[in-house]
């Protein structure tokens, strides 16, 4: 279970500094991946899944992280507001998209930069697992 959650959790991070790249570099790219967040039923679905998983990924391998506390609070933070998004009508979450998707995009380089530490962050908290 530690290594799965491990490879996650630094999926995770990884796929954040990703994003934050691509926000950087491609803003258009990145601007159209945000727009398709809740654009339908199964967009949010899989949204939120994905978020549960890093959600649960966090609590589990946050024993062996820096910061264990940090790290499992903000685990439970993303998988309570995942099961609260999975349980709303995803119609709301696209309403939400509406108004939160262009306000993103509009500031998409403090995004950018947002990404880029919270996926540093992540991968600096998981490197007490993987370094000696």
């Amino acid at each position: 279970m530690k290594l799965l959650s491990g490879v996650v959790v630094v999926a995770f991070g990884l796929f954040l500094i990703g994003l934050g790249v691509l926000a950087l570099i491609k803003p258009l790219r990145a601007g159209l991946f945000l727009q398709s967040f809740a654009s339908s039923a199964r967009a949010h679905y899989t949204e939120q899944l994905l978020r549960l998983l890093a959600g649960t990924a966090l609590v589990t391998f946050a024993p062996w992280m820096w910061f264990p506390d940090l790290f499992r609070y903000f685990g439970w933070l993303i998988v309570v507001t995942a099961v609260g998004l999975l349980l709303t009508p995803w119609r709301w979450h696209h309403e939400f998209g509406k108004w939160a998707i262009p306000l993103a995009v509009r500031y998409l380089k403090l995004f950018a930069l947002g990404a880029l530490a919270l996926g540093a962050v992540i991968l600096c908290g998981a490197s007490r697992a993987i370094l000696p």
